[in-house]
């Protein structure tokens, strides 16, 4: 058993000693010191950096009270979604649950992928075939009947037109 384990199994002990003697209301006044902590977005964008796809990491298993190793497997906005390396098991936890490996190298800043341009009016002509989502999120299929400022007019085949902005519109391309 390594030093710091040691320590650390120490320290717990400790602890644990300290808090069975804390009154309930100092407990949970504890308790919220801590997730307002944790919740901390700096601590997940300082985590978070220093992460990426494929990355091993260890993390801690509560309910059997070891720590394991895992793969990153996804990135969300809140939580990391990671690969059990001795089992097949999948988690899903907050950022501040992982650890990073010592001697793992670290991932290097990559620049966020260039957002796709936004459609505008010169990207459309009259009569030609396009999609767009309603606000029930169905897919309608038309053709522009007229380039306003802001919108075109798609006509949908029903006998209605839809006005609808140039960035919610793709172009439909008939096989």
């Amino acid at each position: 058993m390594k030093f710091e384990d040691r320590l650390d199994e120490a320290i717990d002990r400790r602890m644990l000693d300290l808090l069975s003697q804390a009154s309930n209301r100092q407990l949970l006044l504890l308790q919220g010191a801590i997730e307002r902590m944790l919740a901390d977005p700096r601590r997940t964008i300082e985590i978070r950096r220093h992460l990426h796809l494929g990355q091993t990491v260890q993390f801690l298993d509560w309910q059997r009270g070891v720590t394991l190793k895992g793969r990153v497997i996804a990135l969300r906005e809140r939580q990391i979604e990671l690969q059990e390396l001795t089992a097949s098991r999948q988690w899903k936890l907050p950022y501040t649950a992982v650890e990073l490996i010592e001697g793992q190298p670290q991932a290097t800043a990559e620049p966020p992928p260039a957002a796709p341009p936004r459609r505008s009016r010169n990207d459309f002509r009259c009569g030609e075939k396009v999609a767009f989502e309603d606000r029930y999120l169905q897919t309608l299929v038309g053709t522009i009947v007229r380039i306003n400022q802001r919108t075109a007019t798609v006509d949908v085949g029903d006998g209605m037109t839809w006005r609808v902005g140039f960035a919610l519109l793709r172009p439909v391309v008939d096989i």
